[in-house]
């Protein structure tokens, strides 16, 4: 039987400006990635606590469980801070893990003054359902609205 076959859209693009230097946008992003991610966007079954994006390339992206389990989401492909981030993305358009699924968040913070930062996102989707993904996360309470919240946390 032969495996489905992967398309590859145009990629989600997003950019958003935030009231942050660079530093602090980017810390905001990773370090504190769990404080604005809304609790209801999680993929464990039990409810989420926090998501955590290890500060390493070859690191870990996994939302931490209220009981302690670990669910992951994908892998640090690139750590630059504080100008970028790529991480991968392993779910599906139904958001549930799936290791079939080729795609890649990266994300740069470009500074544009003292504390005014231009954040850029750009997902790249290869997969059996890459247009369902696309749909999912270009829409407003996909990548908009997340970074909608992200810019309110930032703001410093």
């Amino acid at each position: 039987m032969n495996a489905p076959l992967k398309i590859t859209p145009a990629p989600v693009k997003k950019t958003i400006t935030v009231a942050a230097n660079q530093q602090r946008a980017f810390e905001v992003f990773t370090a504190k990635f769990g404080t604005w991610w809304p609790k209801s966007h999680h993929i464990g079954k039990p409810e989420m606590q926090d998501v955590v994006v290890e500060p390493r390339q070859g690191g870990r992206w996994y939302e931490r469980g209220v009981d302690g389990s670990e669910c992951d989401w994908g892998k640090v492909l690139a750590w630059e801070p504080p100008s970028r981030i790529v991480l991968s993305w392993h779910l599906n358009s139904k958001f549930e893990l799936d290791d079939s699924v080729e795609s890649s968040v990266e994300v740069q913070f470009i500074a544009e003054g003292a504390n005014v930062t231009r954040v850029e996102l750009v997902h790249r989707i290869t997969a059996a359902d890459a247009e369902g993904i696309a749909a999912q996360v270009g829409s407003p309470n996909g990548w908009t609205g997340l970074l909608a919240a992200y810019a309110e946390a930032a703001r410093g």
